[in-house]
């Protein structure tokens, strides 16, 4: 045990040394694991405005109306997607010539967008007011924070990056 914590004192001194710091021969062992300085990575500062990734999955029917709002409150930007999915009611059942059909997977529209200005909150309020009918369909929201954005045509990284300026 003794030597076990000999090395590891060693192995901290040597690390401490490393990374520029000092530690006196004398010094008592530490009782507690010692952590090394952060070092911030180039390209992510660290007081940096926060990003969201807001997906919105709502009935094809419904979304122009939810565009019109979301550029209203600012939003500048989307990716806009059609997709096929399902919920709670598994799809639908419809007539076609005479044949009854049966459909599990429902068209959609899926919106992306990538937030910083705005707070989420103000896009799910959005969204819930303009999609709301209390049928099913009405859709689904799904927020998460975002890392990092990167400009391919300026290389602008983060907020600068989701700044639209004219070329």
């Amino acid at each position: 045990m003794i030597l076990m914590k000999t090395l590891l004192i060693r192995v901290l001194r040597s690390l401490l040394t490393f990374l520029g710091g000092s530690v006196p021969a004398s010094a008592p062992a530490p009782s507690v694991p010692i952590t090394p300085p952060s070092i911030p990575a180039s390209g992510f500062p660290s007081q940096r405005p926060r990003m969201y990734h807001v997906r919105i999955i709502t009935s094809e029917s419904r979304f122009e109306g939810l565009m019109e709002a979301l550029e209203h409150a600012g939003i500048t930007g989307m990716t806009v997607t059609r997709v096929l999915g399902y919920g709670l009611q598994k799809g639908h059942r419809g007539m076609y010539t005479g044949t009854t059909i049966e459909s599990k997977l429902l068209p959609k529209i899926q919106c992306d967008l990538v937030i910083s200005k705005i707070p989420p909150e103000t896009i799910v309020d959005i969204a819930k007011k303009t999609l709301y009918t209390g049928k099913y369909g009405d859709g689904k929201i799904f927020i998460s924070s975002m890392e990092n954005v990167v400009k391919i045509r300026t290389g602008e990284e983060g907020f600068d990056a989701l700044q639209d300026k004219p070329l």
